[in-house]
């Protein structure tokens, strides 16, 4: 069991930056890999960005590659997302999304992560 805390989202202009944060339960945190998801109305969630439970490895959507960056902090149980250059097609909930059983390779689909945190909003103004 684990519980996931997302914060940080807000209204922002086109171009600024913001960083979400997701703070996790569990003793077992370090061993999971983590996930970043985004959903806007209309829309199916799509994944953000990826990252191993060693943190050696990370994946992104095409369309956020060089703006956004994924990491995460084992010792205090936290995962973060670094946007920048926010355009307004960046505007959605942000979900971070625990996958329990250490994969050889990260997952792209929100069907292979076993826990959820209740979102932020993200909204990007022209």
């Amino acid at each position: 069991q684990v519980q996931l805390v997302e914060s940080g989202g807000g209204l922002v202009q086109a171009g600024d930056s913001l960083r979400v944060s997701c703070a996790a339960s569990g003793r077992t945190f370090s061993q999971y890999h983590m996930g970043w998801f985004r959903q806007a109305p209309g829309k199916e969630r799509e994944v953000v960005g990826a990252i191993t439970w060693t943190g050696g490895s990370t994946l992104y959507a095409d369309s956020v590659k060089g703006r956004f960056t994924i990491s995460r902090d084992n010792a205090k149980n936290t995962v973060s997302l670094q946007m920048n250059n926010l355009k307004p097609e960046d505007t959605a909930v942000y979900y971070c999304a625990a996958d329990r059983w250490k994969r050889s390779a990260l997952s792209r689909n929100p069907s292979r992560y076993d826990y959820w945190g209740q979102g932020t909003q993200v909204t990007v103004s022209s």
